[in-house]
């Protein structure tokens, strides 16, 4: 991560060697001043070391800015880097990734986990290297000063290492807590935001609430361990600094007056002190910060690590297909345990339209699925014009398919940039004609600002139709030589219906098309018709073949269909 910041990165290591003794420098030349200068008169001495104190004071603050600064820059860009990494390696994970991992917890690695790696760098590694040979430096000037009063102050070290050890792992059990909390608490807003209507429309609000304050409960409760932990830490880390102070002035007095310590080792001594138990104070809460800082790193590169990206070993980049599409004895399976489609075969040829049809969970949608390599089969072949699948770039294939869904996702933007999805090759006027042959030019018109108008989340202030005409604009202007319908009418309304049925019309013109119906009435002009059952296919022919059948299970389908609808009337 940090390679391609590597000058930076050495600049702050040699900052930080060079800092530390230089700190240490200013109560060795106040002790200096004291002993040589003060005690004997001399005012032009005692100035010059002054001036010198207040040249290494301010030469100290310019490089603990550029210290500071480089090595916070360094976090962030680092962060900026992994972020857009791991949202690429998101963006390439395959479905199966998706289907089984809570959306809260991708967020949560995507931006809480990768903030907390920021203190590997702010607070972590360089600034713990930074305190550690601070101490050292300290040490060694205190020793070489007065070993005998280093020593006495040393003589409840004991004290401080045992308690800053406590506090080291108190708080770290709690940040632990806290970020599994943070997931869990990410996971749980994401869903029921997402699905308020649901919450509202069945009363669950109180319920909901109330879970909510549980997941709530819970983190403020890890939150209040830690922030304990401190408010213990802290008060004792000053106790035990004012005992070894307090032993320093008890010891020292008597030495200076036996001649044992110098004055100005006297007056210095204190300046050690702080500059020795105040790293010391921090440093517990550093390597917590560096032990949550690199957990939060094991997650992020976890994901990173995982092999659920869909293999791109494919080399054809085609400009065009003809849209010939079979498969051959395909298999596939979600689990292991649950088959859901069973050596299915079947073939489409170009600009021939092809409806499937089937009861829920008989494969249909795996299908289409499949066809744009969302998921691998687990047996037999897909071709494509007479190509295998898999020898296609992965993203050449699906440039070349185009897929309008039942449930129709539209993101916070302009209509214009729904249906380009903010791709800078499809112009303006390109969206205009391909909405007018759709018949969703109008309707988009009317909107306030028209193509310009702010759609928000997920489309809410568009009706199911609306939102529908817009995906089959988003189709056409991509201009697809493979076009997969999934059971795009199925949540429209009669009067809207017709609109959508020209729609599809103009869409499947000359180009390959698969439809998945619910309606079986709007597939009676599809070339052929694959009726599928438990995954396997059952029959197959023309709406006028399978109806001829007289025990089919499409007329059977259809006529149960046609029933329900002339009740309903």
């Amino acid at each position: 991560m940090v390679r391609p910041y590597r000058g930076v990165f050495i600049l702050t290591i040699v900052l930080t060697v060079v800092l530390a003794p230089l700190a240490v420098l200013r109560p060795k030349l106040v002790q200096v001043m004291v002993d040589d200068y003060i005690s004997v008169g001399d005012v032009n001495g005692m100035t010059l070391v002054a001036c010198g104190i207040l040249g290494i004071l301010i030469l100290e603050v310019v490089l603990r800015y550029f210290f500071l600064y480089h090595a916070d820059w360094l976090g962030q860009v680092v962060l900026r880097d992994l972020r857009t990494r791991v949202f690429r390696h998101l963006l390439n994970l395959r479905l199966t990734y998706f289907d089984k991992t809570p959306i809260g917890q991708s967020t949560t690695r995507t931006i809480n986990d990768i903030e907390s790696i920021n203190t590997v760098f702010s607070e972590g590694s360089v600034t713990i290297l930074s305190d550690l040979i601070s101490i050292a430096a300290v040490l060694t000037v205190m020793l070489t000063t007065s070993w005998k009063l280093t020593l006495v102050v040393l003589s409840v070290f004991p004290l401080l290492i045992w308690g800053s050890y406590q506090f080291k792992e108190s708080v770290r059990k709690s940040y632990e807590k806290v970020r599994n909390h943070v997931a869990t608490m990410n996971a749980f807003l994401q869903e029921r935001i997402s699905g308020m209507r649901i919450v509202q429309l069945f009363n669950a609000e109180q319920r909901e609430a109330d879970k909510f304050k549980k997941i709530n409960h819970d983190y403020t409760g890890a939150n209040l361990k830690s922030i304990m932990a401190y408010a213990i830490f802290f008060p004792v880390v000053d106790l035990i600094s004012a005992l070894s102070l307090g032993l320093m002035v008890w010891y020292g007095a008597r030495g200076v007056l036996s001649e044992e310590v110098t004055l100005g080792a006297m007056v210095a001594f204190p300046m050690y002190i702080n500059m020795l138990y105040r790293p010391i104070r921090m440093l517990a809460d550093k390597f917590n910060n560096l032990q949550m800082g690199m957990i939060a790193a094991e997650r992020v590169f976890g994901l990173l690590n995982k092999e659920q990206v869909a293999p791109n070993n494919g080399h054809l980049h085609p400009e065009k297909l003809n849209g010939a599409v079979s498969f051959e004895d395909v298999s596939f399976s979600y689990n292991e345990d649950t088959p859901v489609l069973k050596k299915v075969g079947f073939e489409i040829a170009p600009g021939e339209t092809m409806a499937i049809v089937g009861s829920t969970g008989s494969g249909k949608s795996t299908i289409i699925n499949l066809l744009g390599r969302f998921y691998e089969i687990d047996a037999g072949v897909i071709r494509v014009d007479g190509v295998d699948i898999r020898e296609y770039d992965v993203f050449a294939l699906r440039r070349r398919v185009a897929v309008v869904l039942q449930d129709v996702f539209l993101f916070s933007g302009t209509v214009l940039e729904n249906i380009t999805l903010r791709d800078s090759q499809i112009s303006e006027s390109a969206v205009i004609e391909a909405s007018k042959l759709i018949g969703a030019h109008s309707f988009i018109e009317r909107l306030p600002g028209g193509y310009h108008y702010q759609v928000m989340e997920r489309g809410a202030t568009l009706s199911m139709g609306q939102r529908q005409l817009i995906s089959f604009v988003r189709a056409l202007v991509f201009n697809p030589d493979i076009l997969i319908l999934d059971e795009a009418t199925s949540s429209i309304d009669p009067e809207t219906e017709s609109v959508i049925q020209y729609a599809i019309e103009q869409l499947i013109s000359k180009r390959t098309s698969i439809i998945i119906a619910h309606r079986l009435s709007t597939i009676r002009h599809a070339k052929q018709i694959l009726v599928l059952e438990k995954g396997e296919v059952v029959e197959r022919g023309s709406h006028d073949q399978l109806m001829l059948a007289p025990s089919g299970r499409y007329r059977e389908l259809y006529e149960h269909q046609f029933n329900m609808e002339t009740l309903a009337d």
